[in-house]
């Protein structure tokens, strides 16, 4: 019996948790709504059983639509509502670091086969960690953490692509397909998550958002939640005086 994808797992978890309202915080400041982000996530989990044909012979290739297509969308989306050009630059820079990242540690750290068992790391594992971790330092906002973790991992299926057709080496690449999917999804929740818990730390230890460069936008979220948090605060402290 085959191993059950361990990204469709995630995918219908994060599903479940969409529907019922619980990541509805954290999808306002990726600017993703709860219907569009139910979308995004069916498409990643309906995309991952279609494979497209990109070319045939020596070489086949073939892009996973929910590993590849998928992603690649919905990280164009989130680039294109980055509030600031330096987040959409710090972006692209720590997709380009990201994907190095991995890149030396699946070619030059981690050789041979993953199965052996004298191979300690699983790039499934690895991967996703590295880059996610990697991508939130460099990224630092949701959105940019996201596009960096998940485009850094699915270029090295790029990058093995063009490294067949450049040396005419015989093969075959499933472009966001395969074990790189559940890679994909691994590090694009690691990502957000660190981005989340970690920002979420630090804004409450320096009282508060940082304002210089956000974008309004973003920063209108951010204080209209702190502002819900301390009515919150606020009744509680009542009822309990009340009590």
């Amino acid at each position: 019996m085959s191993r059950f994808p361990l990204g469709i797992i995630i995918l219908v978890v994060l599903m479940f948790l969409v529907y019922f309202g619980i990541a509805q915080r954290l999808l306002d400041r990726m600017r993703l709504s709860d219907k569009g982000a139910l979308v995004v996530l069916g498409a990643l989990l309906v995309g991952s059983f279609v494979d497209l044909p990109l070319a045939k012979g020596n070489i086949q290739a073939s892009l996973n639509v929910g590993g590849g297509l998928v992603p690649v969308g919905l990280a164009g989306y989130l680039l294109y509502k980055a509030g600031t050009t330096k987040e959409w630059v710090r972006a692209l820079i720590a997709t380009v670091v990201t994907a190095g990242v991995i890149y030396f540690l699946g070619s030059v750290i981690m050789q041979g086969d993953p199965r052996d068992e004298m191979t300690l790391l699983d790039p499934l594992y690895v991967y996703p960690l590295v880059g996610g971790l990697t991508a939130y330092l460099l990224g630092r906002s949701r959105r940019a953490a996201f596009v960096a973790a998940t485009l850094g991992v699915l270029s090295q299926d790029l990058i093995h692509f063009f490294w067949l057709r450049s040396t005419g080496t015989s093969g075959t690449v499933h472009i966001g397909g395969a074990g790189i999917f559940d890679s994909i999804v691994l590090a694009g929740l690691v990502a957000v998550l660190l981005a989340e818990i970690l920002g979420e730390t630090r804004e409450r230890l320096q009282g508060g958002p940082a304002t210089r460069g956000r974008d309004p936008e973003l920063l209108r979220h951010l204080n209209s939640d702190l502002k819900i948090e301390g009515k919150a605060g606020e009744e509680e402290k009542k009822d309990g005086e009340g009590n």
